[in-house]
């Protein structure tokens, strides 16, 4: 028995098959009741979805708390299993009834729940991403402004503070990941930062990408993992 799921924003719908024959479909919202409403037609297959941005992983982790043998796929690999069996219909029940037949033929591994740690250094990367492209958005503009002769004394004064108060707000955050870094993965960390070129934010993507290299049993899944590896095409 396996479950596909295609999650959105507001709904999730599954494919429950065995075999070759689909044995349920349906769709719940997106939330708690979802989930358990969810969980009785699916209870004990091999579950997998999507890594759909961040509306998969409440699902996930509800499933993963339960004992459920849950996958996470890569959108991408979804996409070309669709491409390589021709088909031609795109739908969200489709969609899952695609995952359910690509875990059926290919066992994917299953999915565990990041630490806690590793889950504020994520989010704190993504808020400070945020913060960087509001900063980059409000210098270009200061840029602009400047260039054509047209900015007033306090307008600049307040695009200058605001450039500001970005800056520091990214070094606070970044503080925050470093120190996270430090309890949980001093060695490591020390480790990557002696390889030449590798600083403190290379090493911390590294690590956050990772999961502290944990996700790798050796270099050549790493390697692949990133897209670093040459093939012949």
């Amino acid at each position: 028995m396996v479950t596909g799921i295609d999650c959105s924003k507001d709904y999730f719908d599954i494919s429950v098959q065995s075999g070759e024959k689909e044995v349920f479909k349906g769709r719940f919202r997106n939330d708690q009741a979802g989930f358990v409403e969810a969980l009785g037609h699916m209870h004990g297959s091999h579950i997998a979805m999507e890594a759909t941005g961040p509306y998969y992983f409440r699902l996930a982790r509800f499933l993963w708390e339960r004992d459920e043998r849950v996958s996470v796929i890569n959108p991408l690999v979804i996409r070309r299993f669709s491409q390589m069996t021709l088909a031609r219909t795109k739908t969200d029940r489709k969609d899952a009834q695609l995952i359910a037949k690509f875990t059926s033929m290919t066992e994917p591994a299953q999915w565990r729940l990041p630490e806690e740690h590793v889950l504020r250094i994520r989010n704190l990367e993504g808020y400070i991403k945020g913060q960087k492209e509001c900063r980059n958005l409000l210098g270009n503009q200061l840029h602009a402004y400047e260039y054509a002769g047209t900015l007033d004394p306090s307008l600049r004064k307040t695009m200058e503070e605001g450039i500001k108060v970005f800056d520091e707000n990214i070094n606070e955050h970044e503080r925050q990941i470093q120190q996270i870094i430090m309890e949980n993965y001093g060695e490591l960390n020390a480790n990557l930062r002696s390889i030449p070129g590798i600083g403190p934010r290379s090493a911390a993507l590294l690590i956050i990408l990772t999961d502290g290299f944990s996700r790798f049993e050796g270099h050549r899944q790493l390697i692949s993992y990133f897209g670093l590896a040459p093939r012949i095409f």
